[in-house]
């Protein structure tokens, strides 16, 4: 099974997380941060991925440390969880649409972090949440799973949708990019031989 625990502790957050990559999309998730709970819950549903969060941050503060790390602790689960990569597809990509909005993601394994973020948000917060942070979870993703992400709001006007449009297509991006495929069993998909 392609599971992974990781423990994150600093002077501003303590995090814990556990995935199950071949999981079933189940939930548990308390980051004390509500919104970034129901956009957890987006990866974990459409990515059938099993994913526990327990975070305790410095959130009298601000939400930006909690959100950053907990993006950084799933990074450090994701690379755990998926090894050599050995046998998975590598790529992925999804588009999503939520009403007026539409939004892509697509996602390479390849070890090399990257990030392009492209969503022109029509406001700053989303109920208590600031928009930006979505940027600061990925970017925190991206540098410790090793992949390369592209994500591009292509339309929208509504901003809570442009931030779940995006959340759900990363977890159905990365379901594609995960997916082991049977004909390259054991095959780590790049003609270098690692990843």
């Amino acid at each position: 099974m392609r599971q992974a625990d990781v423990t994150r502790n600093t002077s501003e957050t303590k995090i814990q997380i556990s995935i199950n990559l071949d999981g079933t999309g189940k939930a548990e998730l308390a980051s004390g941060v509500p919104f970034l709970d129901h956009m957890l819950d987006q990866i974990a549903r459409h990515g059938m991925i099993d994913l526990k969060v327990v975070a305790q941050g410095d959130t009298h503060i601000d939400d930006h440390h909690t959100v950053e790390d907990v993006g950084i602790t799933l990074g450090q689960a994701f690379a755990k969880a998926v090894g050599d990569k050995a046998g998975i597809t590598r790529y992925g990509h999804s588009y999503v649409p939520l009403d007026e909005t539409l939004s892509r993601v697509v996602v390479d394994f390849s070890g090399r972090p990257g990030l392009e973020f492209n969503v022109p948000f029509t406001r700053a917060r989303v109920g208590d949440f600031d928009v930006d942070l979505s940027i600061e979870f990925f970017r925190g993703f991206v540098n410790h799973a090793g992949v390369t992400l592209h994500i591009d709001n292509l339309r929208g006007i509504n901003a809570h949708h442009q931030i779940e449009t995006v959340f759900k297509a990363f977890g159905r991006a990365l379901r594609m990019a995960l997916t082991v495929d049977p004909r390259a069993a054991g095959v780590v998909p790049s003609t270098k031989g690692s990843l």
